[in-house]
């Protein structure tokens, strides 16, 4: 060969290559926005947890995954269920007076604590008598405790329906004949315990309508019926087996908001929309998707993958917490897990991807050094770190098993959690360079045996309004009475004050804690430098500690 044919040679190989390049490059972008059109699409009406539209998504991903050739490997099939609490529901609730059925909610409801059962007699308001309901008026309790700031009614009314059970009263009618708002409602997500007998509010007008005579007996027949309810939802798992004694985990969340029902939408109109969820996560559940694709067809066979397409995510990790407490292979052997979580907005004037859980791992920090990521294909990207293991994400789950993770993302922006949030709007060029990082990644970590695991800092549960925070992680997923403590950070008040990781919290000093919402409510109540105490139960057994914020 003439020396001269050389350097043309090698130009016309690298052009051949970058053609190539190109056309693959194509070939994923028009995959990953076909992914999208159909995860978007309005037949599956936001993909809501435990939906048809949530189905749908899920047998799509079971299609793409086996086109992919990748092995079942949830618990039947593809499929991994699971159960989501979704509160509290009034099921065959009835109350007749005199003859007359009461029309449940407008005249009537039960409260979400109430006892369920069935009850007849012939009460009179001004009279309690054994086996028989009893009328309580609020008038008095209201007016007594008007200017009481710790003053909590539900407990109250609960200590009450105890008194009126163990003097032999069989349901508790209650009625305000005050001008004091009591704002008692139906709260589907009240996690009080349940009282024995049967509470049933009256409202003002159908007391006055139905029990106007207070020395007359009436005959009164109710059913009361609360009961939880649930709804089911599905992880999609698939499996690239390549022999490895470790396994890499790429997971992406596909479940969105469906029409905000469950009070997760940052849209403040009146109308019910879809929330089409295009970033949020149909960019990381189509990028999940073209990474099993790919990686089926690749060179880098010294890991297992395994694919999950996580729900429940929206409601708080419920898919991704389900799967490490029953997971389909030995979680000893996951190498490191990868969270794809909207992926679909890459700036275009920034380039910023920002890299979570960065402190998760020694490994991390060598492949982004100086050295190292000059190694990784990075193209106009620049990087944007967090070293935190944890976040409102499905990374989460994994780093709470001491597995190092990483969380790709590419930033919010004002569609979140919007119905505005469509694929229009994505840059799937961006996405494709973000793929092409990730793949780079796994190249550089193929054959580099089992990555070390470090600890990191915690992220703080709480919001701007908030002044103080507690310095915990719940576990939304917890359906009993109180907020269930899945993490504690490091320096914070919590950990100063002995909380650990499974204690139930009851009570941030006078202020009673049922659920997440109510301990938010409580939070509020406090500013930097306050003290108060925490009660909670540990080990079934109650204890109480001291806090500073």
């Amino acid at each position: 060969m003439r020396l001269y044919l050389l350097p043309l040679l090698v130009l016309l190989s690298a052009s051949s290559l970058a053609q190539k390049s190109r056309k693959e490059d194509a070939e994923l972008a028009a995959n990953l926005r076909s992914h999208v059109t159909f995860l978007t699409s309005r037949e599956l009406e936001g993909r809501r947890t435990g939906t048809e539209g949530e189905r749908l998504a899920a047998e799509y991903i079971m299609l793409q995954f086996g086109k992919a050739g990748l092995a079942q490997k949830g618990s039947d099939g593809f499929l991994q269920a699971f159960e989501v609490n979704d509160g509290l529901k009034v099921e065959g609730t009835k109350l007749l007076v005199n003859g007359n059925e009461l029309r449940l909610n407008q005249d009537y409801f039960p409260l979400a604590w109430s006892g369920n059962a069935q009850v007849k007699g012939s009460p009179a308001l001004a009279l309690e008598e054994q086996g028989s309901p009893w009328f309580r008026d609020m008038k008095e309790l209201l007016e007594e405790n008007k200017q009481n700031p710790h003053f909590d009614l539900e407990e109250a009314l609960q200590k009450m329906a105890a008194s009126v059970k163990k003097r032999g009263g069989t349901a508790l009618l209650l009625y305000n004949s005050s001008s004091i708002d009591d704002g008692l409602a139906f709260e589907p997500k009240d996690h009080r315990p349940r009282v024995e007998i049967p509470v049933l509010y009256l409202r003002k007008e159908a007391f006055k309508k139905y029990f106007s005579d207070e020395s007359a007996s009436h005959d009164v027949t109710l059913v009361s019926q609360v009961s939880p309810q649930t709804r089911e939802g599905h992880n999609v798992v698939g499996y690239i087996d390549n022999g490895a004694p470790t396994t890499i985990v790429f997971g992406a969340h596909f479940d969105h908001l469906g029409h905000g029902e469950d009070g997760n939408s940052m849209y403040r109109g009146t109308d019910k929309q879809i929330h089409y969820g295009a970033d949020d996560n149909a960019s990381g559940t189509a990028a999940l998707m073209e990474l099993a694709r790919l990686l089926k067809a690749s060179k880098y066979k010294h890991n297992n993958y395994l694919f999950i397409a996580f729900s429940g995510e929206e409601l708080g990790l419920y898919g991704s917490k389900y799967y490490v407490e029953h997971p389909t292979i030995d979680l000893k052997s996951i190498n490191y897990m990868v969270n794809l979580d909207m992926l679909g907005r890459l700036n275009d004037s920034t380039h910023v991807l920002t890299i979570g859980g960065y402190g998760t791992s020694p490994s991390w920090g060598q492949l982004y050094g100086l050295t190292g990521k000059k190694a990784l294909t990075a193209g106009d990207l620049v990087y944007r770190f967090d070293s935190s293991g944890t976040g409102p994400s499905d990374h989460t789950s994994f780093y709470r098993k001491d597995i190092p993770v990483l969380f790709y993302f590419t930033g919010l922006h004002s569609d979140y959690h919007k119905p505005s949030d469509v694929a229009d709007k994505l840059n799937i060029n961006g996405e494709v360079q973000v793929l092409r990082h990730i793949l780079s990644l796994v190249q550089h970590t193929d054959g580099a045996g089992r990555l070390a695991f470090s600890k990191t800092r915690e992220v703080q549960m709480g919001s701007a309004r908030f002044s103080v925070t507690l310095g915990i992680m719940p576990d939304y997923t917890f359906a009993g009475a109180g907020v269930k403590v899945d993490g504690v950070s490091d320096g914070r008040p919590a950990q100063k004050a002995g909380l650990q990781a499974g204690d139930i919290i009851t009570a941030l000093g006078p202020h009673k804690v049922t659920s997440v919402e109510n301990y938010m409510e409580a939070l509020g109540k406090f500013k930097k430098g306050d003290s108060t105490t925490v009660t909670y139960q540990r080990g079934g057994q109650e204890a109480t500690t001291t806090v500073q914020f």
